[in-house]
């Protein structure tokens, strides 16, 4: 799927929340997203866990 199109679906998805639900569903949708979105990432094992846990100055070069 192009990326366009998913940010699209993306974007209509919570513009329906936000009419239909308020602000709160907005933010829900919004908020499982974005997790969703990291999940996947994470079983593509495009991400490491330890990606999320390094801190600054101990990232490999």
């Amino acid at each position: 799927m192009d990326m366009a199109l998913a940010g699209m679906i993306a974007g209509m998805a919570l513009g329906f929340a936000g009419y239909f639900g308020g602000f709160g569903a907005f933010v829900l949708v919004a908020a499982l997203g974005a997790i969703g979105f990291v999940v996947g990432r994470f079983l593509q094992g495009d991400l490491e866990l330890g990606d999320f846990f390094r801190t600054r100055d101990d990232r490999r070069r």
